[in-house]
């Protein structure tokens, strides 16, 4: 048997392998094998079975282990991996090597445990005379016959203060059986899960959500590839209609994947859906994966997924590659969100991939949004995808008031800037009265965005990022939140010596302060990456504000989205311009889906919400459009913007990112590749730059950047990829190409 395989060593080419008898059962396509290369045993993975047309089959070297029973890249996976390498510029091993988990690559161990259970019965007389020969282990085999099912051995040995030796003589005896079974590591499964755990039984359904239940269900029906756009309103119960479809899938026999774009979505999310699977379709397990799990929950989960075991999986962006067998659904949840798309090799996005793979699959890929993107939304225009709408709350629960505070007018008044106007202030006063809750969201950790001089007018940056230090007030540090540097923070002015320095802007820390000062006998947390460096602190955080125990919950854009808290009548968006001021064209649709994502935290149990809006710029379009929830009205003026200048969706656009210790080399070489390409490229692709990178210098490293806009994005990477390998590249110049890139900072 010859099989071709793609090693995970940088290697583009497949590379062909004779298989030994005794692993030929086991080697399939997508099966992950250890090979010989260079003098070294390397990781790949069988791409194709069939020997080479050039090469004599003799010479070929021997596949040295089959690391998994069943293939792990099944079915559609590596074509997948294929169309990524292609589409996002991404060398395939890396692509690779992103949907294989590393306890996976590794081949870890299972965990096991050795259990005892009872053995044959004891003959007339025989437990008597144990008693008087070996007391402990009659006892321990007197334990074991009252067991109805296997026990943990060094627990019971523990429990009953009997040797090793004592259970071994039982075992010789025919008295105890001594088995090794698996221990399942499930993530999620622990005290914690309790508090994230809804009803299970399923909601009576309205208008909007049997309507929109229906029509996923006759796309379910008919089979094949198919993309339906879900747009509903916050708290319009676009959940209850995925776990609709998620049951519907499971009944015709389908695997299941279910995307949400944050970690911190997942365990509200598995809560549901578990209790659900439980009462509509007993013995269905559901997998977690992320990356922040631990390495065995991954292996674990991974292979109840590609065994079969298990048919369904909810997960961040990297879920999109789990094993599942019988694909027939692919849920994508808050599929605007930026957090799909990955930063770093392979720089794809988990909501277009999960697009890809759905086609390749022949399933049904259903988006869901409050706030859908323009590409999104463009697609459903153009009739590319179907598109279902819910335009009402459940239960006829009105979308919350939103108040727009004009903060101008506000610093007039009291003569200060404040971080809580009067209006939000009084707000919190009369919720926490009535025992409700508060959520107060700014996008900026920290509690200053920077240190200032009111005598010089210095301001303290990092010396290794473009970037103004941001103050912590809890530990007195300035710290850079792109490359980690922090000191101190002076008492005087590092420049001129003076004692008046002042800490303008804003941040969690100091919002979280001003909510304490505020209401002295609440209990005010605060939610960001700086608090949540403790492993399940998050967790504990959102379990005790839905259990009533915290008042106000001060955060930043991990409760932004998706959560649900029934008792939360108070939203306040302290700081409504930090994302619209900055230089990326998305500012205006990030803005208007941030607003409304916020908002629709309010008023999702019987009580009625109100959202009070922080504001220096009241009058923008893109705030008075969120204040009605009007997503036809901004869609509108934005593609049109959009269609004026060129930008996605009207096309696709690709960053090429340079980085370099010298500036003026970097600056040299980006200007010369620029020239080159539109010499070669004028009329297939408009360049854009070469300029600077709006943040120039990370961690010591300078950045330029170009853009590049162009209808077909395939043959555009290859025609890159080309002219790319021609060039003389210095080793100290780094270029990356992010197709489809969401930032471009």
């Amino acid at each position: 048997m010859i099989v071709g395989v793609q090693t995970l060593a940088g290697f583009e080419k497949t590379l062909h392998y004779r298989v030994p008898e005794r692993l030929a059962p086991l080697a399939q396509t997508g099966s992950l094998v250890r090979v010989p290369l260079l003098n070294r045993t390397r990781l790949g993975v069988i791409a194709s079975i069939g020997a080479p047309a050039d090469f004599p089959v003799s010479r070929l070297k021997h596949v040295l282990e089959v690391v998994h029973p069943f293939p792990a890249m099944p079915g559609d996976l590596p074509e997948l991996a294929r169309w990524m390498s292609a589409y996002y510029a991404a060398p395939i091993d890396t692509v690779i090597e992103a949907m294989l988990p590393a306890s996976v690559r590794k081949g870890a161990r299972l965990k096991t445990e050795r259990t005892l259970r009872a053995g044959r019965p004891f003959l007339q007389g025989e437990l008597e005379r144990l008693e008087k020969r070996a007391p402990a282990q009659a006892r321990l085999a007197a334990f074991l016959a009252r067991q109805l099912v296997p026990q943990k051995k060094s627990l019971v040995l523990a429990r009953l203060g009997v040797s090793a030796a004592a259970a071994d003589a039982l075992v010789e005896k025919g008295l105890a059986v001594e088995e090794e079974r698996r221990v399942e590591r499930t993530a999620y499964a622990d005290a914690l899960a309790d508090g994230e755990l809804v009803a299970a039984q399923p909601h009576v359904l309205n208008e909007g959500q049997r309507a929109a239940v229906e029509a996923i269900r006759r796309r379910l029906a008919a089979g094949g590839f198919g993309v339906t756009l879900l747009h509903g309103v916050t708290g319009s119960g676009k959940t209850e209609v995925y776990l609709r479809a998620i049951q519907e899938t499971l009944e015709r026999g389908g695997g299941v994947i279910f995307l949400v774009p944050e970690v911190a979505l997942t365990p509200q999310t598995v809560g549901r859906l578990r209790a659900r699977l439980e009462a509509i379709a007993p013995g269905h397990r559901c997998v977690v994966w992320h990356s922040h799990l631990g390495e065995g929950e991954r292996l674990d989960g991974w292979r109840a997924l590609a065994s079969g075991e298990a048919k369904i999986v909810v997960g961040a962006r990297s879920a999109v590659f789990a094993p599942v067998s019988d694909l027939r659904l692919v849920v994508v949840d808050e599929e605007h969100e930026p957090a799909y798309k990955q930063d770093e090799t392979p720089r794809y996005n988990g909501r277009d991939v999960a697009v890809m793979r759905a086609k390749l699959r022949g399933a049904l890929c259903v988006l869901g949004s409050a706030t859908p993107s323009m590409e999104s939304h463009a697609n459903a225009l153009a009739g590319k995808y179907a598109l279902v709408e819910l335009r009402e709350r459940i239960d006829n629960r009105r979308l919350p008031l939103i108040h727009v505070v004009d903060m101008r007018v506000e610093a007039a008044r009291q003569r200060t800037l404040p971080v809580l106007s009067g209006d939000l202030a009084r707000a919190m006063r009369e919720r926490f009265e009535k025992k409700e809750q508060t959520i107060l969201f700014i996008n900026r950790r920290g509690y200053s965005s920077s240190m200032l001089c009111r005598k010089c007018g210095h301001t303290e940056e990092c010396p290794h990022c473009s970037l103004k230090m941001t103050y912590h007030r809890t530990d007195e540090t300035l710290r850079c939140h792109l490359c980690g540097h922090q000191r101190g923070a002076p008492l005087r002015c590092p420049k001129c010596g003076s004692p008046e320095i002042r800490w303008p802007g804003l941040g969690t820390q100091r919002v979280e302060e001003a909510a304490a000062r505020l209401l002295r006998d609440a209990r005010v947390e605060r939610i960001d990456t700086d608090a949540m460096a403790r492993k399940n602190r998050l967790r504990e955080l959102l379990a005790e504000f839905r259990a009533g125990k915290i008042d106000v919950l001060v955060g930043t854009q991990m409760i932004a989205k998706g959560l649900d808290f029934p008792n939360v009548t108070l939203v306040g968006l302290v700081d409504a311009d930090i994302s619209m001021h900055v230089p990326d064209f998305r500012a205006r649709e990030r803005t208007f889906q941030l607003l409304v994502q916020v908002a629709g935290r309010a008023g999702r149990g019987d009580r009625a919400g109100e959202v009070v809006v922080q504001t220096f710029t009241p009058s923008e379009e893109v705030i008075q459009f969120s204040r009605h929830a009007d997503f036809a009205g901004f869609a509108a003026s934005e593609l049109e913007w959009r269609r004026r200048f060129g930008y996605p969706p009207q096309r696709h656009l690709i960053l090429h990112a340079f980085r370099g210790k010298n500036p003026d080399k970097l600056a040299f070489f980006a200007e010369q590749w620029a020239r080159l390409v539109e010499r070669e490229l004028a009329g297939r692709v408009e360049l854009r730059g070469p300029v600077e990178a709006p943040i120039a210098k990370i961690e010591d490293t300078y950045r330029w950047q170009l853009w590049y806009f162009t209808n077909t994005v395939t043959r555009a990477v290859a025609e890159l990829n080309a002219l790319r390998a021609r060039f003389q590249w210095p080793d100290d110049v780094i270029q990356t190409l992010d197709v489809d890139a969401m930032s471009l900072g």
